[in-house]
């Protein structure tokens, strides 16, 4: 029986014995339009695609970002003629090269070559921590990283002591601890490249429901501050959350009656989206006819300057004893008592917003 032949945008590609996962074909559509716009600003792309796996994405980027050249690495040796067979009808020789390293060899071959790269993807499984400072060394400065994370147990505070020696930092579990995790990832790669005297840009943050991938830019200054890194509390007794930096720890308290609170962190605390970029992906997805791409990162323009958490409307109705609301609604209510609301996408009934708990359960009591 002849090999199936699959199609993603303008790739065509077999899959072999390589994972690939097609309900994903949205997160590689994001990371084409942030190549194309890397293309259109810098004039000249060169893409690491690290993990390779069959080369969907490595395609991709080729036909579709226009990309000039690509380094394609598989670690697993027994996909080279896949990876040949899908290649080498697309890309010229010379303008890419295969090869089946450690990812990590690779990043560092391009360190001592001085070989840098436009955009480096990270498309690994499981805790995405041996990455977060090798793939430093072989992006250019104000060059992309494209890293993926499926360590959700870690990061959402199931496993706080593994949190502890993965990241440096406590995860504890709460209602939006799936926003934790991103801000956790986030605030790990802005340390490992502040070792460096470096920092970290995001362009957008991405839960996919299975999934945390980060778009980050490379900077030639450190970008931590005290406002923009330190510690989430969160308060199980009456659901609040507060932000402090590390020289107010000692002062974290809650104001209710009987407070029981827990404290995540240190993490990344800013922007989990570059508003400007967020515009331009917009505009690139919208010509391209990409709907679902251009509703998705809508929703992230409306989150970016809300507080670095959110509130479920099953949290809000278990605890005001109150059936749902409709998510829009409640989001249109609290916008006209003056609160700044919008919806997030990490999380299909959360609600972001200034306002406190106790004023969103007040406030969908009026609906």
């Amino acid at each position: 029986m002849a090999a199936k032949w699959h199609r993603e945008g303008q790739a065509k590609f077999q899959i072999g014995q390589a994972f690939y996962n097609s309900q994903h074909k949205f997160v590689r559509d994001l990371g084409v339009l942030a190549a194309i716009a890397e293309k259109q600003d810098r004039g000249s792309l060169r893409v690491l695609d690290a993990l390779s796996g069959c080369g969907v994405r490595s395609l991709r980027y080729w036909h579709e970002s226009n990309a000039d050249y690509l380094w394609i690495n598989e670690g697993n040796p027994e996909h080279s003629s896949l990876l040949q067979q899908n290649l080498a009808q697309a890309i010229a020789p010379e303008h890419c090269q295969i090869t089946h390293q450690d990812a990590h060899r690779v990043f560092f071959s391009c360190y001592a070559r001085r070989d840098y790269y436009d955009l480096v993807d990270v498309d690994c499984f499981g805790s995405a921590v041996p990455y977060l400072s090798s793939m430093l060394w072989a992006t250019k400065i104000g060059g992309l990283m494209y890293l993926t994370s499926t360590d959700g147990r870690t990061l959402t505070g199931h496993l706080p002591e593994n949190s502890i020696l993965a990241y440096s930092a406590i995860a504890r579990s709460h209602p939006a601890a799936q926003e934790q995790a991103l801000r956790l990832l986030i605030g790990a790669t802005q340390q490992q490249a502040a070792t460096k005297g470096l920092g970290i840009e995001p362009i957008f943050s991405l839960f996919t429901g299975q999934t945390y991938r980060l778009m980050l830019r490379l900077v030639s200054k450190p970008r931590l501050t005290l406002n923009n890194y330190g510690f989430l509390a969160y308060c199980h007794s009456c659901g609040n959350y507060q932000t402090f930096s590390w020289r107010k720890l000692n002062n974290i308290s809650c104001t209710c009656k009987d407070p029981a609170i827990t404290v995540s962190g240190a993490m990344w605390l800013g922007r989990l989206h570059d508003p400007q970029r967020i515009e331009r992906l917009i505009v690139l997805a919208d010509q391209r006819g990409w709907q679902k791409i251009v509703k998705l990162l809508t929703s992230m323009k409306h989150e970016i300057d809300l507080p670095p958490y959110f509130y479920t409307l099953q949290e809000i109705g278990r605890r005001g004893k109150l059936d749902l609301p409709k998510r829009s609604h409640l989001i249109a209510a609290l916008q006209k008592q003056g609160y700044q609301a919008a919806a997030t996408h990490i999380d299909p009934q959360g609600i972001k917003t200034n306002a406190s708990l106790e004023s969103c359960i007040a406030i969908a009591k009026n609906i």
